[in-house]
């Protein structure tokens, strides 16, 4: 792209830009993640290892709307970061994968979490993940990446489950919310 927002096609020729609105990377990270509902979905994913339509809406704890959530999922089908396949366990059920693009999100959603946290009033049950994976830095995101190609592209399982160490800080911050009255 250029400051016109043109793309040099194949062929080395300028052509105008009907896709995006300019080639700025931050802009077509963007456009790539949707909203705020795709962040959700891709989120519900990772942390929450929710890979059905039911799952995504039934436990959304932002209580996404059905129509939304739909739309949400075939944008990102669109844009590579999911795919879907049929359940061999019900006809009508599909499951969805995330993909190695969706996967190489870690970090940027860490980020967002760490901002999250020193940003803004969040729970402590809440962010319990985004703490432990910031205070992990890379090679933790790196581990959890693996244990995620693990999970939805079919890699080798990993030696440790960075996903339960999180499920279980989770947990356990959780009773203590809930004890204290």
């Amino acid at each position: 792209y250029d400051a016109k927002n043109r793309l040099r096609d194949a062929s080395g020729l300028w052509r105008e830009s009907m896709i995006h609105r300019s080639g700025c990377p931050i802009n077509l990270t963007i456009e790539v993640l949707g909203d705020r509902w795709s962040v959700i979905v891709l989120r519900d994913m990772i942390f929450g290892n929710r890979r059905t339509y039911g799952e995504l809406l039934n436990l959304s704890l932002e209580r996404i709307a059905s129509n939304i959530l739909a739309a949400r999922l075939r944008h990102l089908l669109a844009e590579g970061l999911v795919t879907v396949a049929a359940d061999p366990t019900h006809k009508q059920k599909k499951t969805y994968s995330l993909t190695e693009k969706a996967i190489q999100l870690v970090p940027l959603i860490v980020h967002l979490g760490a901002w999250g946290v020193n940003h803004t009033q969040t729970s402590p049950d809440l962010s319990v993940r985004a703490r432990l994976l910031a205070d992990g830095g890379p090679a933790l995101w790196a581990a959890f990446m693996d244990e995620l190609r693990h999970l939805h592209l079919g890699a080798a399982p990993p030696k440790v489950s960075v996903l339960k160490e999180l499920d279980a800080a989770y947990l356990t911050a959780s009773k203590v919310i809930d004890v204290d009255p």
